[in-house]
């Protein structure tokens, strides 16, 4: 009777841990898109673009941390189609992170359901299209990951929340801009900028009131400098880190980029400019919206604030943002509870980008490769040990003396290494560097050729963290990065013609003893195709 009092009181304890846990998983949404072609006028003119479900700019995807996103994508273009989730970690999840490196395109009249989750994660962050030129036609959206209630965060809940996409635009279409860049030859400059799809926009608030401003770079190229005319902004939170909130007239964000600021109306009430500048440009390309007082009786009128002038001022700026150190993000404990400055990296990767001709065509590469898009994604091969497919060889870590050609470059690394990755920039040019799966710190700035002797400067204390980072002309920007996430990364530069024309390599992270606890099997809905068309996931 004992043994059986006490089997009834295990079931039963069981039970009971069973259904807490059920109750206690993160809560699931759903959602349909359809991408499909459109017509709209960014620019005044009418020009055919991508929407999401019937939207340009897409729709907006609120979530809060953990939960996990169903999303099937449905593809009403007439060709293949992905979505990527920029700055979403995907952890343990590279199946979901929808590049070409690992995942099939959706053809054209099909679909595929994503499933993901909002894994730690606190911020602003946006999704755009990975395939072709389609970023140059829209398909992009806001992606905010706001914190769970029991978490607090470092300011008080502003009286509202505005989310800006500014970025270059160009009135030719994106299957002409694509052969453009086919042929061989550079994009042309943009035609003009948007904020939210649009030239001009109208901000609403209440005198006295706190706003936050999310701005995202979802352009292809450009640099932009954001300003609001007569007012201070609070930096708060860059890509799901908070930051020491130093007030700013004005700031830069660099192609993919993210940042979270606040803004207090505490100004004479009239309307004011919101201005969106090009960077780094000969020709200036402005557009302007309005900050609306609610209580005004005053349009905008004068001329348009000004804004930086030189690089110097950008580099400086980037300096200043820091890592909060005693403010939680997504999790309760302090982000300064990981001391990263502490950590040894296993080893460097130097990575210089090169805009060489090869084959006569103008084309980009990362230590004189340039990438090129395999008929099977990378994760595929890698998962079914299909030949033939990429190369752990096919890059070295560091610029050598070889000629620039095509290949399919892969960087081979361990799962819990710790790197030091050095973006060096020997080009005129601004270039800005994303890494999927991962955010890391940005150590150190530097200008001309980056040495063993510069890591003196780096900032080993309170260094931002965050996914994707700028690199000035003729200039280096260093990196440190946990590598905690198993699966096929894209590293890439964030200015999509470039990406497009070979300046990415895949980080494959990888363990040989196959475990759950490190990464997720391939899904049952996987699309296959390539080599691996036909095969059972």
């Amino acid at each position: 009777m004992g043994k059986l009092a006490l089997l009834h009181m295990l079931c039963s304890i069981l039970i009971f841990w069973s259904v807490t846990v059920v109750k206690a998983e993160d809560a699931y949404r759903y959602f349909t898109w359809t991408a499909a072609y459109g017509m709209a006028s960014p620019l005044g003119a009418p020009q055919q673009v991508i929407l999401i479900n019937g939207q340009f700019p897409g729709p907006r995807l609120d979530l809060v941390t953990n939960e996990n996103v169903i999303l099937n994508l449905i593809n009403e273009l007439d060709e293949p189609f992905l979505l990527t989730w920029n700055g979403i970690k995907q952890r343990k999840n590279s199946w979901q992170d929808g590049v070409l490196g690992t995942n099939c395109p959706i053809p054209p009249n099909s679909n595929y359901t994503y499933k993901f989750q909002a894994k730690d994660q606190i911020g602003s962050y946006t999704y755009f299209p990975s395939t072709q030129l389609h970023r140059a036609a829209g398909g992009f959206g806001v992606l905010n990951v706001y914190a769970r209630s029991v978490i607090p965060v470092p300011y008080a809940k502003p009286d509202g929340d505005f989310s800006l996409l500014i970025g270059d635009w160009y009135q030719t279409s994106h299957k002409a801009l694509r052969q453009i860049l086919d042929s061989g030859k550079s994009l042309p400059f943009p035609d003009g900028l948007l904020i939210n799809g649009q030239k001009q926009s109208t901000f609403s608030g209440d005198q006295g009131k706190t706003y936050m401003f999310r701005i995202s770079n979802v352009g292809l190229k450009t640099t932009i400098n954001f300003r609001i005319e007569g007012h201070k902004m609070k930096l708060v939170e860059v890509e799901g880190s908070h930051v020491i909130q130093n007030l700013y007239d004005s700031f830069d964000v660099h192609v993919g980029q993210s940042l979270s600021i606040l803004v207090t109306l505490d100004q004479s009430p009239k309307d004011y400019y919101v201005v969106a500048s090009t960077r780094f440009t000969t020709t200036v390309l402005t557009t302007t919206s309005v900050l609306h007082y609610t209580n005004s009786q005053t349009p905008v009128s004068g001329p348009v604030p000004a804004g930086p002038a030189d690089q110097q001022w950008s580099l400086m700026q980037a300096r200043t943002i820091r890592w909060n150190l005693t403010s939680n993000a997504a999790r309760p404990n302090p982000q300064g509870s990981f001391h990263y400055g502490k950590i040894i990296p296993s080893r460097t990767i130097l990575l210089a980008n090169s805009a060489p001709l090869i084959s006569g065509k103008q084309r980009y590469a990362v230590n004189d490769v340039s990438y090129i898009n395999p008929d099977t994604p990378l994760k595929l091969a890698d998962h079914f040990n299909i030949p033939g497919v990429f190369s752990l060889d096919s890059i070295r870590a560091a610029p050598g003396a070889g000629s620039p050609h095509l290949a399919t470059a892969v960087l081979p690394s361990s799962l819990h290494e710790f790197l030091e990755i050095v973006f060096q920039n020997n080009e005129d040019t601004m270039q800005s560097w994303h890494l999927d799966g991962y955010d890391f710190w940005v150590v150190g700035f530097g200008s001309g050729t980056w040495t063993q002797d510069s890591r003196k400067g780096y900032n080993l204390v309170d260094a931002l963290t965050r996914h994707t980072t700028q690199v000035y002309p003729k200039s280096w920007t260093a990196i440190y990065v946990s590598l905690d996430n198993q699966g096929m990364w894209n590293l890439r530069s964030a200015m999509w013609d470039t990406q497009y024309l070979g300046q990415q390599v895949y980080l494959r992270v990888y363990n040989p003893t196959a475990s759950l606890a490190n990464e997720y099997d391939i899904p049952t809905n996987a699309l296959l195709c390539g080599k691996a068309a036909g095969r059972h996931p």
